[in-house]
């Protein structure tokens, strides 16, 4: 028995590196065109650290451009979150694992004392279960209690795969244009109430679907 779950446990590490492989090989191959950048650069560079959020279902290049940035990530517990984790440790992320639905209070927590130490954080505000790009409370809460700016990204891949799940999940084609779109910094008072906060989290979902339709548009 023990060498049996060796033996399991030895292949599904030899997996995960070779699916994080091909797909760092892939992200690689991407022609990425950034539009409205600028601040977010402005803000790696100054070492402001800031809440960035993306779609659950295009989640694959942001992970990738913001690799070995300082960036911590909430992944969800299950065994697709365990891959995700596998690669975004490898890309330099500090990853916390729950979800809304199963150890997310305690991974929000760790998130805010993560804010606290000077990490970013990149979350996808309708994960992991959806609906898919409808926003979900985390990353405006996690901006405002943090007192940090969040950018909002919209991603495109001109030629992908699509996936049969919840969230169409999104994978570049080798050599596929990418155009990932940024808002501009949007600073959250510390003084929100209840039905402040969830105007702004409404606001941030249009914004949010109005970033992601303009990046299919321009690929």
């Amino acid at each position: 028995m023990k060498f049996r779950k060796l033996k399991q446990d030895v292949l599904r590490n030899l997996g995960n590196v070779f699916l994080h492989g091909i797909v760092s090989v892939l992200c690689n191959t991407a022609k990425i065109e950034r539009i409205d950048s600028s601040e977010v650069d402005e803000l790696i560079n100054s070492k402001q650290n800031f809440v960035l959020a993306f779609w659950h279902g295009t989640m694959l290049m942001p992970w990738y451009l913001h690799r070995n940035q300082n960036f911590s990530a909430l992944v969800s517990q299950s065994k697709d979150g365990s891959l995700l984790a596998n690669s975004l440790a490898k890309w330099g992320y500090k990853v916390e694992r729950g979800s809304s639905h199963k150890g997310g209070k305690e991974a929000l927590n760790t998130l805010l004392e993560n804010c606290k130490n000077n990490f970013s954080v990149s979350i996808t505000p309708d994960g992991p279960t959806g609906p898919a790009r409808v926003m979900k409370a985390g990353a405006v809460i996690t901006a405002h209690r943090s007192s940090i700016p969040l950018i909002l990204c919209g991603v495109a891949y001109k030629k992908k795969y699509v996936f049969n799940s919840w969230d169409k999940f999104e994978i570049p084609k080798f050599f596929s244009k990418v155009v990932v779109k940024y808002s501009s910094p949007i600073i959250l008072s510390n003084e929100l109430d209840r039905e402040e906060t969830t105007k702004i989290i409404a606001e941030c979902d249009v914004l949010l679907n109005q970033l992601q339709k303009d990046a299919e548009e321009i690929s």
